[in-house]
């Protein structure tokens, strides 16, 4: 399948790297912390959501601002040897100029720049949770990167596997692509399915990027 597009837009754990193992630990410790049961726990999306959000589902409100600070400090804390990078995501983000792609996290810029930096990824553009006020699932996040790339949304592919990345992605008038790294295929909604980042590949021409998208 080949996909005509300006700019890519890429979300970054599950989709560029893997810290999940990382985000369950600290998340976890946080948890115990604060005094939240695990079956309260159990109960969160944690995936692919910013965390003053998650905080907000499980604490009181005038606990959330120290309480995000804690679990982005455990985080971060937790970066090294705790982040690794996902098939495919080296060999393609070496083929883009650095103005033709973003990283858009629900993670703090603080942590978002921290896994990137530990396995080498050092973007151009990066829209963090710092950076809006409405995390995915709304389009804020993904429209505020077109606009940061100066391109039209409609001319940017937005590669998600977390199902509230994809629908803010549908959201923002973009074309989506789904990986299966974290969530099974049956529960990702997009343009296309692909198990990771190996199966795209990217020819970047004086009108765009060509992407070819095996299935």
């Amino acid at each position: 399948m080949k996909i005509q597009a300006d700019a890519l837009l890429f979300d970054n754990d599950g989709t560029l790297v893997s810290s999940l193992e990382s985000v369950y630990r600290c998340w976890s410790r946080w948890a115990t912390e604060y005094g939240i049961t695990a079956e309260e726990f159990a109960r969160v999306e944690l995936h692919g959501r910013p965390a003053a959000e998650i905080a907000a589902d499980l604490l009181p409100a005038a606990r959330v601002p120290e309480a995000v600070v804690r679990i982005e400090q455990l985080e971060v804390e937790d970066v090294a040897g705790g982040v690794h990078l996902l098939p495919g995501t080296k060999a393609l983000l070496d083929s883009l100029p650095a103005d033709r792609w973003a990283v858009v996290t629900s993670a703090t810029r603080r942590l978002g720049e921290a896994r990137l930096a530990e396995v080498g990824i050092r973007p151009k553009n990066l829209v963090a949770a710092d950076d809006i006020t409405r995390g995915k699932p709304d389009p804020e996040p993904f429209l505020l990167a077109a606009r940061l790339l100066g391109v039209d949304p409609a001319r940017c592919v937005v590669f998600e596997d977390a199902p509230a990345g994809l629908q803010a992605g549908r959201a923002a008038g973009m074309t989506t692509v789904a990986l299966t790294t974290t969530h099974r295929a049956a529960e990702l909604t997009a343009d296309v399915v692909v198990e990771d980042l190996s199966a795209v590949s990217a020819l970047v021409t004086a009108e765009g990027v060509e992407l070819s998208v095996g299935e």
